[in-house]
């Protein structure tokens, strides 16, 4: 059964760092892109960031750009977000998801459960 499952959330002041990480099982990843999406009190989710099954194509939402950066290891079935110099903005919770196909751009059609980041002094 496909899961995803996020970790590496938590409590960070403003300019720290934190990692996420999305383990699947059930399925490889190799085959399709990943991406991270997030939703704050009150908002819609929004996409984060995606990346294509070979690694070789990421984008990026225009308010993380510079400062996130996603990767993947399809050895380890395995998503990461780094994410460096957070706002409070960035406080939501962060989604990892899974498409159909290989390229960004078509959407997801399964997510894990979250993970909370919240980004406070």
């Amino acid at each position: 059964q496909l899961q995803l499952v996020e970790s590496g959330g938590g409590l960070v002041q403003p300019g720290g760092s934190l990692r996420l990480s999305c383990a699947a099982s059930g399925f490889t990843l190799d085959y399709y892109a990943m991406g991270w999406l997030r939703q704050a009190p009150g908002k819609e989710r929004e996409g984060v960031s995606c990346i294509s099954a070979s690694g070789g194509s990421t984008n990026y939402a225009d308010s993380v750009k510079g400062r996130f950066t996603i990767s993947r290891n399809n050895a380890k079935n395995t998503v990461y977000l780094q994410m460096n110099s957070l706002k409070p903005e960035d406080t939501a919770i962060y989604y990892c998801a899974v498409s159909s196909v290989a390229r960004c751009g078509y959407g997801y059609n399964n997510w894990g459960q979250g993970t909370q980041v919240t980004v406070s002094s």
